[in-house]
């Protein structure tokens, strides 16, 4: 049987997202969900109302009553599934991707993302021509739902101290990667009393402003910006507004595991609990939750891992190292915005710019690379690897997700990547020095495995 999903729904170029594709993927999951309300809603590239109305026809034609969002961001989506308890969502986004691709992600009850080893039924569905098809006189209507987007704002600054923000007036730089995020950061903060300057603002599928994944060299303008308004802090997002990064006052870039570590920080001091998180995540996080009598609880790189787990756990916070961060009081999603008022109020409430907040966590250092791999020999060489890495003196090791090795001083991983024919090596050590021995020696242990597959 053929598989599509990878660690949070289907994502490809168009010539796997054909609509016929899309329309039978839709009613497959439809079937799946045995029916009821779906939310579906796009981010901002160029084949999004193709794709959507692909996927809206094969729900329909399953049974579903479809609630039709428009243009949104993914968290924003994800909010509303748990708020409305529909029975699922479809978020058309291919998330930090270039534009000419695009996905399906998937979630059911509660907004959680469908995993890959639950959605194997779904493919079975597909693959064997078993969706559910609704008779004339019984299809659900397709209903426009409009106010989304100031439903999620409005739950937002409920949890926010929007008096401290409101008090300390902030100036930010707002970089929106012509995605979703320009119909909704820049009026959130606005309402917040924040002084707000735009870049990349308007929608564009062609993402012209900037590449949509918001790395160190994709927000130079942010950085640059940030320093000559003398800006209090730049933030920026992905095209469908999960990821965020923040850049300091200084123009200093901060890398996504500080913000998850300082907000995981700010929760320890309201709520004590369990923090989940990928395997991939730096010691700086576990370091934080730790420190605020927390416990950090491991799962398998990839978004409805992390959901999950917090689901079961009944978790106060969850996130990975690119920047995402779960907020359960809102939905089982990574949400940008809830990330980016967060991290503003702790600068308000504290009365300390955001160098000296990151300045304030445990500093490490990391390294990372990858191995091409054959996809043939992908499951062998991981097998491989797990026996050899896990006789290793000195180091524990965790077998949830390739294997990562911990060491007094530092730690590394080799994991097999979800969406390409690659195995994945990174490194983390309290010195860049140890940071780069560790990912020399386990990078070429990896591909001596794999030499021999």
């Amino acid at each position: 049987m053929a598989r599509y999903f990878g660690t949070y729904g289907i994502r490809g170029t168009l010539d796997l997202l054909a609509p016929e594709f899309v329309s039978g993927m839709a009613a497959a999951f439809a079937t799946y969900l045995g029916g009821g309300t779906v939310v579906i809603g796009t981010d901002t590239r160029t084949s999004r109302d193709m794709v959507k109305s692909a996927a809206v026809s094969g729900l329909l034609s399953a049974g579903c009553e479809v609630l039709d969002v428009g243009v949104a961001p993914s968290p924003t989506i994800e909010f509303l599934v748990k708020r409305l308890k529909a029975a699922g969502g479809i978020i058309v986004t291919a998330s930090h991707n270039p534009p000419e691709w695009n996905a399906l992600k998937f979630m059911g009850k509660d907004g959680i993302g469908i995993t890959k080893e639950r959605s194997e039924r779904i493919e079975a569905l597909f693959g064997e021509k078993k969706q559910a098809r609704a008779a004339w006189d019984r299809i659900k209507p397709l209903t426009r739902y409009d106010g989304a987007i100031r439903e999620h704002q409005e739950e937002i600054l409920r949890h926010a101290d929007a008096k401290a923000i409101a008090k300390r007036a902030p100036s930010l730089v707002l970089d929106c990667g012509n995605g979703v995020a320009g119909a909704f950061a820049p009026e959130l903060f606005v309402r917040l009393g924040c002084k707000v300057v735009t870049l990349n603002a308007q929608a564009d599928g062609f993402f012209p402003g900037r590449n949509s994944e918001p790395t160190k060299d994709n927000v130079s303008d942010l950085i640059a910006s940030v320093t000559a308004l003398h800006a209090d802090a730049g933030i920026a997002w992905d095209g469908d507004g999960d990821r965020v990064i923040f850049v300091d006052e200084h123009g200093g870039y901060v890398w996504g595991d500080k913000s998850f570590a300082l907000c995981a920080k700010m929760r320890m001091r309201e709520k004590t609990g369990t923090v989940v998180t990928t395997v991939a995540t730096g010691n700086v996080v576990k370091d934080a939750v730790e420190a605020g009598g927390g416990k950090l609880e491991y799962v398998v790189v990839g978004a409805p891992y992390i959901a999950e787990k917090m689901a079961e756990l009944d978790s106060v916070l969850g996130g990975e190292e690119v920047g995402g961060v779960v907020w359960p009081e809102l939905s089982w999603g990574k949400d940008g915005f809830m990330t980016a008022v967060k991290v503003v109020e702790e600068m308000c409430v504290s009365k300390r710019p955001l160098s000296a907040l990151i300045a304030s966590l445990p500093e490490y250092f990391n390294a990372k690379s990858k191995v091409a791999c054959d996809g043939k020999v992908k499951q062998a060489a991981l097998d491989a690897i797990r026996r050899e890495f896990c006789a290793e003196q000195g180091a524990k090791a965790i077998t949830i997700d390739g294997v990562r090795l911990d060491f007094p001083d530092g730690w590394v991983i080799a994991r097999a990547s979800g969406t390409e024919e690659y195995f994945r090596v990174f490194s983390e050590a309290k010195t860049q020095e140890r940071a780069d021995g560790l990912l020399a020696t386990y990078k070429r242990r990896v591909e001596e495995i794999l030499a021999r597959s």
